[in-house]
């Protein structure tokens, strides 16, 4: 690229900010922001730094972009906000928490008042109104339901070597921290899932699923004797 198509490219780039400006839209830096033609922001929307808009994307009215952030081909509805995170080809409700760094890949769909949190990845699944992945999951080929809580470091493991199987979690459940859903397998309304525990058949309505070791043993004076923890010598 020449230093004159490098100017024209960026005298296109600040029309495009201009021209959403005039309509409303608030940035904290006009020349931090990336912004396809195609793109459509609502008014009283604030896109923070390093921000990158593309292909047909739609930002609904009062959301919040924070920096860092990547979203294509998808559609944010009012009210949400998305924190240093990447959204493609998906869509996400209103008033809905996004980030900071997740991540929602091709064909995942989020309802409104939901929170997906730092370090969550959503591929191909749906998010119900109000369901909520804080921190650390994994959501891969699943559909979960409204109001459904989904606890730090729970996965949905979709994938067996050579073939993907989807997970069903209905409206109201509660999954612990640490808990495998080996796809495919059905979670019932309202059912609780303990913490720790991997699922590999489908969980009735209303019930409380364990899946543990009934028995913890200890083995006395292990680390000294076989000095698993000193350091070797360099």
């Amino acid at each position: 690229m020449t230093y004159e198509e490098y100017q024209a490219k960026e005298a296109k780039r600040l029309e495009i900010v201009m021209k959403h400006m005039e309509n409303g839209v608030e940035f904290i830096d006009i020349y931090q922001a990336y912004i396809d033609e195609t793109v459509k922001i609502g008014k009283g929307t604030v896109i923070y730094p390093c921000v990158v808009l593309q292909g047909n994307t739609e930002i609904g009215e009062n959301c919040l972009i924070g920096q860092n952030s990547r979203i294509v081909d998808s559609k944010i509805g009012n009210g949400t906000d998305v924190q240093s995170s990447v959204i493609l080809e998906s869509t996400v409700g209103e008033e809905t928490h996004v980030g900071p760094f997740a991540y929602m890949r091709p064909n995942s769909h989020v309802g409104s008042h939901c929170k997906v949190g730092d370090f969550v990845e959503v591929k191909n699944s749906s998010m119900g109104d109000g369901a909520k992945a804080s921190h650390l999951t994994y959501i891969g080929d699943s559909d979960v339901g409204r109001d459904v809580n989904l606890g730090c470091g729970v996965v949905f493991v979709n994938y067996n070597g050579h073939s993907k199987s989807r997970c069903t979690v209905e409206d109201g459940a509660f999954i612990g921290c640490n808990t495998n859903l080996v796809a495919p397998v059905k979670v019932g309304e309202k059912a609780y899932i303990a913490a720790g525990s991997t699922v590999t058949r489908d969980v009735p309505a209303g019930a409380l699923r364990i899946s543990r070791a009934r028995e913890q043993k200890d083995i006395e004076g292990y680390v000294e004797r076989t000095g698993i923890l000193k350091k070797e010598k360099k």
